[in-house]
C-alpha cells in the first residue's frame, strides 16, 4: 500500500489538508468576529451562525465577501485598544509616564531658571531619589 502512494500523492493530500485547515481556521475567526460585533443584533448573529453550521462553505464565502472589509477594521481597532492597554499597564507598572530622569531634569530646569532654590531642589531631589 505504501508503495503505491507516491510523492504526488502526498503533496496532493497536504494540499487538500491545508486548505481544511484553512478553513476551519475560518470558521473560528468568522464566529469570533460575530461574537465581538457590537453593531450586529443577536437575531442577525444567531442568524449568521445558523448560516455558517448549516451551509458551512457558502456561509464563510458570503460572510467574506458581505462583512469582510468590517471585519478586519474591527480587528484593527481590537488590536489597538489591546496595544493601548498594555502600554497604559507598562507605565502604571514602571511608576511615573516619564520616569525619575525627566523629572529630574523638569528640576534641573527649574532650579536653573530660578524658580527653586537649592535647598528646595535638594530636598525635591533627595524625595525623587528615595
Amino acid at each position: 500500500m505504501l508503495a503505491t502512494f507516491a510523492v504526488g500523492q502526498v503533496l496532493w493530500s497536504i494540499f487538500w489538508f491545508f486548505l481544511f485547515f484553512m478553513w476551519i481556521m475560518l470558521v473560528f475567526q468568522i464566529a469570533g468576529d460575530l461574537f465581538r460585533d457590537p453593531e450586529l443584533g443577536g437575531g442577525a448573529k444567531a442568524l449568521w451562525l445558523f448560516f455558517l453550521i448549516f451551509a458551512p462553505y457558502l456561509g464563510v464565502l458570503v460572510y467574506l465577501i458581505v462583512r469582510g472589509k468590517s471585519m478586519n477594521e474591527r480587528a484593527v481597532a481590537s488590536m489597538k485598544a489591546q496595544e493601548a492597554a498594555m502600554q497604559q499597564y507598562i507605565q502604571q507598572a514602571a511608576g511615573t509616564s516619564g520616569g525619575a530622569a525627566s523629572e529630574l531634569a523638569k528640576l534641573a530646569e527649574l532650579h536653573d531658571a530660578g524658580k527653586l532654590t537649592d535647598a528646595e531642589f535638594a530636598a525635591m531631589k533627595a524625595k525623587l531619589l528615595a
